[in-house]
C-alpha cells in the first residue's frame, strides 16, 4: 500500500499562488508516476497534472497550462503542485494520485490522498 497526504490548500485571492504538496509513505516512491486531479462544486473529478517517474515528463491540463506546474522530489517523496495566477474556476479539492505510468486518466491510478480544499475568492 502506498499513503498519499496532501497538505498547502487554503483560501486565496484571485492572482495569488498557493503550493500544494503530496507527501508519500508505504513503497518506494521512485516507482511511481504522480497526478493531481481535482473536483469541483457539482462537477465530475478532472485531470489537472501528471509527472513520470524520473520528472522528466509532464503534461498538464488546457485549463491549468502555463500557470500550474507539477514537481517532484524523489529524495523526499513528494511531489508538488505550484499554482499562479489562481482563478475562481480553480476552486475545488485538490487530490493527489500515484500510478504506474504517466496518465491523463483517473482509473490507471491505483492510490488516491484524501484532497486538500483550494478557494480562491475574486
Amino acid at each position: 500500500q502506498v499513503q498519499l497526504v496532501e497538505s498547502g490548500g487554503g483560501l486565496v485571492q484571485a492572482g495569488g499562488s498557493l503550493r500544494l504538496s503530496c507527501a508519500a509513505s508505504g513503497r518506494t516512491f521512485t516507482n511511481y508516476a504522480m497526478g493531481w486531479f481535482r473536483q469541483a462544486p457539482g462537477k465530475e473529478r478532472e485531470f489537472v497534472a501528471t509527472i513520470s517517474q524520473s520528472g522528466r515528463n509532464t503534461y498538464y491540463a488546457d485549463s491549468v497550462k502555463g500557470r500550474f506546474t507539477i514537481s517532484r522530489e524523489n529524495a523526499k517523496n513528494t511531489v508538488y503542485l505550484q499554482m499562479n495566477s489562481l482563478k475562481p474556476e480553480d476552486t475545488a479539492v485538490y487530490y493527489c494520485a500515484a500510478g504506474p505510468t504517466f496518465s491523463v486518466i483517473q482509473t490507471d491510478y491505483n492510490y488516491w490522498g484524501q484532497g486538500t480544499q483550494v478557494t480562491v475568492s475574486s
